[in-house]
């Protein structure tokens, strides 16, 4: 019963959003849209001669929003994905790995579960927003975004995500109460209190204002109660060139007279030519890191984004075509003297349908992965990927 449940509110929750958008579209008090993909991925372990993983996931997605008054709406979204492939077969607990949920409600099925593929359906937008006149309420499980830089977020506090992680850009969400007031056209404050699976408690404000031509933002509050957090975030121009960063410092609540304090920031600047043509750099510092099979596989905290103090990323874009677009991102890890690079192709097929092909390949010399000897990585990930977007 409990696989059941999920997949027919997703069944009614597309059938009765498509009725109600036909017969009320003068009043325009629904709306539905998604998209559906269809990828194939490779893994590669040690080049192109070495080891093979093959992988399928179809993702299919639903954005339903209800607006029942023009103060009120409720926003539910949901995804389901179809895996198969080797990661199925051989990765030990992938099934409860895909099913697990951080918020404080369990959202999160795996519907169907067999040895060579899985049936997964999540809940990541849940929350109902009140809004009158300057003041935005809303509750439920929702994306709240403090981020301004690119790759890495240190001010992303509540919900953090994977760069490498591109087929999910709507990005992970959290069960929280969000209480925001404009106090100007160019300022904010708002409040958040956010409880995770664990029964443990966020909370933290954030101030934005505009001055000097700039975006600024204050933050402070506390994580999982753990930690304490201050942070700041800037966005502006020097001249014709963007210039974003962030910094976010993380003290232990119960050891908050020593100095075992985690900082991290980041910076970056980003230029568009005539021609279209799109440079961007962006650098990030940070005193804790993490594991690096982690980075590429899950969300992270703000406290640790990346496996190395220091990073250095360049991305490039240019439309070749108007139908044909390539980008590329290029990280340096300077303490490991390693790097990351990652082409992405993109052609239009039509309306709404989109091909991509993009490359995620990793080389660190004299690196563990997980329990083996020290040598030289090379990994490389491989994406073939049809979206449709309606």
């Amino acid at each position: 019963m409990k696989k059941i449940i999920p997949l027919l509110f997703i069944i009614l929750l597309f059938g009765s959003s498509l009725q109600a958008q036909e017969e009320g579209k003068k009043e325009k008090k629904y709306s539905l849209n998604g998209y559906i993909t269809n990828m194939q991925s490779f893994l590669m372990y040690d080049g192109i001669d070495g080891l093979w993983q093959n992988d399928n996931l179809i993702h299919n997605r639903l954005n339903f929003t209800w607006f029942p008054s023009d103060k009120f709406s409720l926003n539910l979204e949901a995804r389901t994905r179809f895996f198969s492939g080797d990661q199925v077969r051989f990765t030990p607990g992938y099934a409860d790995m895909m099913g697990m949920d951080n918020g404080i409600v369990d959202m999160n099925w795996n519907l169907f579960s067999e040895p060579s593929f899985l049936l997964n359906t999540q809940i990541d937008r849940a929350f109902l927003t009140y809004e009158k006149g300057n003041l935005n309420i809303s509750l439920g499980r929702q994306r709240i975004n403090w981020g301004r830089s690119f790759a890495w977020n240190p001010n992303d506090i509540f919900n953090s995500y994977s760069f490498f992680d591109f087929d999910y850009p709507e990005k992970p969400g959290s069960d929280a109460l969000r209480v925001q007031y404009y106090t100007s056209a160019t300022s904010s404050a708002e409040l958040v209190a956010k409880i995770d699976s664990a029964k443990k408690v966020s909370a933290a404000g954030l101030f934005k204002f505009a001055a000097w031509g700039y975006d600024f933002q204050f933050l402070a509050g506390m994580i999982n109660e753990r930690d304490y957090v201050v942070g700041t975030g800037w966005e502006g121009n020097i001249s014709n060139i963007s210039f974003k960063g962030e910094a976010s410092y993380f003290h232990p609540k119960n050891n908050f007279q020593d100095t075992t304090g985690v900082f991290s920031a980041g910076t970056s600047l980003g230029y568009f030519f005539d021609n279209s043509l799109f440079l961007q750099t962006e650098f990030l510092y940070t005193s804790k890191e993490a594991d690096f099979s982690s980075v590429i596989t899950e969300p992270l905290g703000a406290k640790s984004l990346s496996f190395t103090k220091y990073n250095i990323l360049v991305n490039v874009s240019y439309p070749l075509t108007p139908l044909f677009n390539v980008s590329f991102s290029a990280m340096y890890y300077p303490g490991v003297n390693g790097f990351y690079a990652g082409p992405t192709f993109t052609y239009s097929l039509g309306d709404n349908l989109d091909f991509n092909f993009i490359v995620q390949s990793f080389y660190i010399p004299d690196f563990q992965l997980f329990e083996s000897e020290e040598e030289n990585l090379k990994l490389s990930f491989a994406f073939l990927q049809l979206k449709y977007n309606f």
